[in-house]
C-alpha cells in the first residue's frame, strides 16, 4: 500500500493504490487465509459453474428491468479471476537452510517471503488475462484461481508496462474459458451506472455498485503517476486492484486501480481506451513499444512568447533536443516552437504527446515550427523509444 499527496492542482488527494492488491508476510496470513478473511477458499465465492469460451457477458437483457444488474453480474463474474503471487522468500539450497550453518558461514537470512492478492479478468477463450502492473510486479510466483476449476493455474506474465500500470497474464486451461469484452471509454457518460467486481479483502467475486463520477482525472501515488483516469463511487479496496469495472452493456470500461484513503465513494480505474492501443503489443511483444520524437518539452508563457517576439503565447517550445534522436535528425533545435502538428494546432506539451501517442513508430510527423521570427516545416520520422526514456 502506498501513499502521497498529489500534485497537479489535487493536493488535497491522498491515494492509496493497491500495489499487488494486499500484500501480508507468512507470519501474517490474514487477508488471503479462508479461517481470517472471508472463510472461503480461494474461487467459491462463485459457484461452481462449467462455463464455454464465449463473451461472458454476450446474452444480456435488452431492457434495464430490476434484475438487470443482477443478470449483468452473473454473466460476467465467471471471467474475473483471483491473482495470487509470491513475492521474495527465495530459499538457500539445503544443507545452507539450517539457522546453524547460516550463522556459522555468516550467510544472510533469506528475505522474507510475502504473499499478495489482486485481480483480474480473462480477455480471450485462450487464457489471456488483464490486470495492473502492480499486481505482480517483482513477483516469482504468480496462481490464477477461476470459477469452475479445483485448482489455481500457473500464470505466466507474458507482458507488463510500469508507465500504464498494465499486465498481461497467460495461462493454460485446456480448454476456452469464458471471457470479457473491453467496451469504449470514451463514449461512457457520467452519471452512468458501473459495476465493480474483483476480491478485495479475499473475498472472491465481490461485487459494488455506483455510478461513473469523472473522467480524466491526473492523480499521483507513492512512485506512479496516472493520466486520465476514470473516477467512480462504486467501492474499491484492497484486492480490487485489476479488477473489472463495467457498464451496463457487461462491458469492461476500466480496470480497477486506485482509491482516495480518507474518503468514501472516490475510486480511479484505468479506461479501457487506454487499454486497447497498446492490448496488442504486451500479448505479442511483452512491452508496449513507443513512438518517440527524442525532445523535452515546455509550456510557452507570455514572458516567454514576448522574449521570442511572438505575438501571443502559442504552441509548445523545445527546451531540450536528445542527441541523434528523431528530432536532432529533422534539425528540430532547443529553442524552437512547435506551432502545429500535421496541420493541427498544438497549445501544449500534453497535447503534442498524445499527438505523438497515436502514431506508430516508423511513421512521420510534419511540423510547422517558430524559429527566431520565421516559421518552417520540418518532417520528423518517429523511433521507438528507448527504454531509459
Amino acid at each position: 500500500m502506498y501513499y502521497r499527496e498529489g500534485r497537479r492542482g489535487l493536493g488535497w488527494l491522498l491515494l492509496l493504490v493497491f500495489l499487488a492488491g494486499v500484500a501480508v508476510t507468512t507470519a501474517f496470513f490474514v487477508l488471503s487465509s479462508p479461517s481470517k478473511a472471508s472463510n472461503l477458499s480461494p474461487g467459491q465465492g462463485a459457484g461452481t459453474q462449467v462455463f464455454t469460451g464465449k463473451a461472458a457477458a454476450a446474452n444480456l437483457p435488452p431492457g434495464l428491468g430490476p434484475e438487470a444488474i443482477a443478470d449483468i453480474v452473473e454473466a460476467a463474474s465467471p471471467a474475473v479471476v483471483r491473482i495470487d503471487t509470491v513475492v521474495g522468500g527465495g530459499n538457500l539450497p539445503s544443507p545452507f537452510n539450517d539457522p546453524f550453518f547460516r550463522q556459522f558461514f555468516g550467510l544472510p537470512l533469506p528475505r522474507q517471503q510475502e504473499t499478495a492478492l489482486g485481480s483480474g479478468f480473462i480477455i480471450s477463450p485462450d487464457g489471456y488475462i488483464l490486470t495492473n502492473e502492480h499486481v505482480v510486479e517483482g513477483a516469482r510466483e504468480v496462481k490464477v484461481t477461476i470459477v469452475g476449476f479445483d485448482q489455481p493455474f500457473k500464470a505466466k506474465v507474458v507482458g507488463a508496462d510500469r508507465d500504464l500500470d498494465l499486465a498481461v497474464l497467460k495461462v493454460e486451461a485446456g480448454k476456452p474459458l469464458p471471457y470479457l469484452k473491453l467496451g469504449d471509454a470514451d463514449k461512457a457518460r457520467v452519471g452512468e451506472w458501473v459495476i465493480a467486481i474483483g476480491n478485495p479483502y479475499g473475498l472472491d467475486h465481490t461485487v459494488t455498485v455506483g455510478v461513473l463520477s469523472a473522467k480524466g482525472r491526473p492523480i499521483d501515488t507513492q512512485d506512479r503517476h496516472y493520466e486520465n483516469l476514470l473516477q467512480t463511487d462504486a467501492s474499491i479496496n484492497p484486492g480490487n486492484s485489476g479488477g473489472p469495472l463495467l457498464n451496463l452493456k457487461g462491458e469492461v470500461i476500466g480496470i480497477n486501480t486506485a482509491v482516495k484513503v480518507d474518503a468514501q465513494g472516490v475510486g480511479f480505474a484505468i479506461p479501457s481506451t487506454t487499454v486497447q492501443p497498446v492490448l496488442n503489443d504486451l500479448m505479442t511483444k511483452g512491452k508496449i513499444v513507443r513512438p518517440w520524437l527524442g525532445v523535452v518539452l515546455q509550456e510557452v508563457t507570455p514572458d516567454i512568447a514576448d522574449f521570442l517576439g511572438m505575438s501571443k503565447p502559442e504552441g509548445v517550445l523545445v527546451r531540450e533536443v536528445v542527441p541523434e534522436g528523431p528530432a536532432a535528425k529533422a534539425g528540430l533545435k532547443r529553442g524552437d516552437i512547435i506551432l502545429q502538428v500535421d496541420g493541427q494546432p498544438v497549445n501544449s506539451a500534453s497535447e503534442l504527446v498524445k499527438l505523438i501517442q497515436k502514431k506508430q513508430v516508423g511513421q512521420t510527423m510534419q511540423l510547422l515550427v517558430f524559429r527566431r521570427g520565421s516559421r518552417l516545416s520540418l518532417t520528423v520520422t518517429l523511433a521507438e523509444k528507448p527504454s531509459q526514456f
